[in-house]
């Protein structure tokens, strides 16, 4: 049995994403951030950081976007979205998920709350930090994927394009959104196009960044 532990638009969604395209039967548990279900003493015993996601295969859970988009693509290698363990191609995939982890997403996260890293009276400094460091980023991304493209890896899907996707969508209010930079915006059309991403959004019932 999996159950995902989600709340749309969050970083559950690559999660949800890879569900759906590896066609695993799983169980969506949506917590309501509004009620702040995902602060409830239930869901700090599974993930005592309380946030989203939380994936959990047989009665044990797994955190961490970028983990458990790991463990998905290890555990179901007849996909082939993962390159094998020890060889080259497996280290440039490791280096594009920790890139998105420890350089994109704390960025993002200075950007939507920039109260976080410098208090209420350095907002408008937080962002504008925040936005140069995104900003360079993906510029650097734009730059590996005209040169080496059209995916992460080359010629060939990895599940860090699926995590990069989910990334560039968070820019799509930005002062300059990923998908502007031409060779992201053409990675961006593919993934979109792929008919997991359309029932992701059907289910999630997004409609934005289509």
């Amino acid at each position: 049995m999996t159950t995902l532990y989600f709340s749309p638009s969050t970083a559950s969604l690559v999660v949800h994403w890879l569900l759906i395209e590896l066609g695993l039967p799983h169980e969506l548990r949506r917590l309501d951030f509004d009620k702040r279900e995902h602060k409830s003493a239930e869901y700090l015993q599974l993930n005592p950081a309380g946030v989203v996601p939380t994936l959990v295969i047989d009665g044990q859970p797994i955190t961490e976007a970028a983990a458990i988009v790991l463990h998905l693509a290890d555990a179901h290698p007849g996909a082939g979205l993962a390159p094998a363990p020890g060889t080259l191609a497996r280290a440039r995939y490791y280096q594009w998920m920790f890139f998105m982890a420890n350089t994109l997403q704390p960025a993002y996260r200075a950007w939507f709350y920039p109260t976080e890293p410098a208090g209420a009276e350095n907002v408008d400094a937080a962002k504008e930090e925040a936005r140069q460091r995104i900003e360079w980023a993906w510029s650097q991304v734009d730059a590996h994927l005209a040169a080496n493209g059209p995916y992460l890896l080359g010629a060939k899907i990895s599940a860090a394009d699926f995590m990069m996707t989910m990334l560039m969508r968070w820019s799509r209010n930005m002062p300059k959104p990923a998908h502007t930079w031409p060779a992201l915006g053409a990675h961006a059309a593919t993934m979109k196009s792929r008919p997991a991403f359309k029932e992701l959004y059907a289910r999630e019932g997004l409609s934005d960044w289509t």
